[in-house]
């Protein structure tokens, strides 16, 4: 059963010889479990620079998966201290991403819950930077 929620996402993202970035955003979304995990799913806005894509969040036991599709195509798994590469599909061209999670923490059930994510990224090989996010997940 597909429970309708509220969503509260606190991004920063620090990338190398540049101004910490933070993005906040509130919007609706979906949760779900499904095959033995939990499942959020929302669209994406102009704020976040990503409009016209889907994200979807994965929760099993010890890793989260983030995948959007739509105008981009991604997935990246994250479970600390394990590397995941990824091609970054996007409208305008592609490109290879690395991340490696230093936390990774979920709790959530069907009252909602909280994601933490904190992980290091590499763009075509080369570390780029840091990004942070914490997702407050509540039932609409």
């Amino acid at each position: 059963m597909r429970i309708p929620v509220v969503l509260s996402i606190q991004g920063r993202q620090s990338y190398m010889e540049q101004e910490p970035e933070t993005i906040e955003l509130v919007t609706d979304g979906f949760l779900e479990y499904r095959n033995g995990g939990w499942e959020l799913e929302y669209e994406e806005t102009e704020l976040t620079g990503l409009q016209g894509a889907t994200t979807n969040f994965r929760v099993e036991q010890g890793s989260v998966t983030l995948t959007r599709s739509g105008t981009l195509h991604s997935q990246m798994v994250f479970r600390e201290g394990v590397k995941h590469e990824s091609l970054y599909q996007m409208e305008f061209g592609a490109l290879m991403i690395g991340v490696c999670a230093t936390r990774v923490w979920a709790q959530i059930g069907p009252e909602g819950g909280i994601i933490d994510l904190v992980y290091d990224i590499e763009i075509e090989q080369s570390t780029s930077g840091q990004i942070d996010y914490h997702l407050i997940i509540q039932p609409k």
